[in-house]
């Protein structure tokens, strides 16, 4: 039986940079261990990688690059410490470290207990690499595949509580936050006007710390927030869910990572593929539980996004029409834009 619990303190344990175990796999998170629990991890010390940076490294195909999930494996080596571990997972440092290697990607025992690895990192905001230890290295904890599953369920989301909140462009709003007992995620709701018979406008706002609070250029997020406001309140009543899925999913850290790298010149989508991760890791299911829990069944979804309009129709709601969102570009956001439109289908 799984147990979402175990999946939650695995994140606690891989940030705090001790070994856990997934499905008889013995794992140390390669960016948050030290040099002394390297040593303790013992002399043969594979790491396991995701496709998308083994293909940078030109240690797999296109093919097997374009799952981020699926896992490599390279070969133990004496020199592989953990500052040659950091620069092998981390595409942020290939400029500085350019000379890697000889590397040597061998099979996988347990792919499926590493590709499930693989996402937990994700989870914990982590990069997506581990040294392998022997099966009798010593463990925080070992859970298994459908315990991450399980943490990454919808379903557990309840109402927490509500207030009225009014907010610039719309003074009749209330706020409603909603907890899993089982994550540290709390998603809210910005309820805008009275039900009036016809379907909510709904926007679907990912979490954007840079773009939402500092006002950052490099994205759309925060103009495109404040419009959406704007917008449900003309259009009389509708709801506005704020997503704690940062950086399409994969964490605050791991999208400045992001940025370092379309920096030095990657677009956001090969970005996000470097460092290992989907091109977009979101999970619409949570918007769709709490539109359930909200009692909305039937929406006009204001996005450019067709992925958002799937994600919800799979999740059970039925979009009624996508209501376009377009705003202006800006000196520093053009690109962005550009890759939005052409490389994730957003209709600009």
């Amino acid at each position: 039986m799984s147990d979402p619990r175990a999946a939650a303190r695995a994140v606690d344990s891989l940030r705090r940079g001790w070994p856990i175990a997934v499905d008889g796999m013995t794992l140390l998170s390669v960016e948050t261990a030290d040099a002394e629990s390297v040593r303790a991890f013992g002399t043969e010390r594979p790491v396991l990688i995701s496709a998308g940076r083994a293909a940078t490294l030109k240690l797999a195909n296109q093919l097997a690059a374009a799952d981020p999930d699926a896992p490599v494996l390279v070969d133990a080596a004496p020199w592989l410490d953990r500052a040659a571990a950091v620069a092998l997972a981390d595409p942020q440092l290939d400029l500085a470290t350019p000379l890697k290697g000889p590397f040597r990607a061998i099979p996988l025992d347990r792919p499926e207990a590493a590709a499930a690895a693989l996402r937990l990192a994700r989870i914990a905001g982590l990069l997506p690499a581990f040294f392998v230890g022997p099966v009798e290295a010593a463990v925080e904890l070992a859970i298994t595949a459908d315990d991450i599953a399980a943490h990454q369920s919808a379903a557990p989301l309840r109402i927490a509580t509500r207030a009225r909140l009014p907010v610039a462009g719309a003074e009749d709003a209330e706020i409603v936050a909603f907890r899993s007992p089982d994550s540290g995620d709390e998603h809210v709701a910005l309820l805008i006007g009275q039900p009036d018979g016809r379907s909510p406008l709904i926007r679907l706002h990912s979490e954007c710390l840079t773009g939402d609070v500092f006002g950052s250029l490099k994205c759309d997020c925060g103009p495109q927030l404040h419009a959406a406001i704007r917008a449900i309140q003309a259009h009389g009543w509708g709801m506005l869910l704020y997503l704690r899925q940062e950086g399409r999913g994969i964490g605050l850290v791991n999208k400045l990572r992001a940025y370092q790298l379309q920096d030095q010149g990657f677009d956001t989508v090969d970005a996000n593929t470097r460092l290992g991760f989907a091109v977009d890791a979101r999970d619409f299911g949570v918007a769709a539980r709490m539109l359930d829990l909200l009692g909305q069944r039937a929406v006009r979804l204001l996005t450019n996004n067709p992925a958002k309009v799937a994600g919800l129709e799979a999740a059970g709601i039925t979009v009624a029409e996508r209501v376009p969102h377009k705003l202006p570009p800006n000196p520093h956001n053009a690109r962005y834009l550009a890759t939005k439109r052409d490389r994730t289908g957003h209709q600009l």
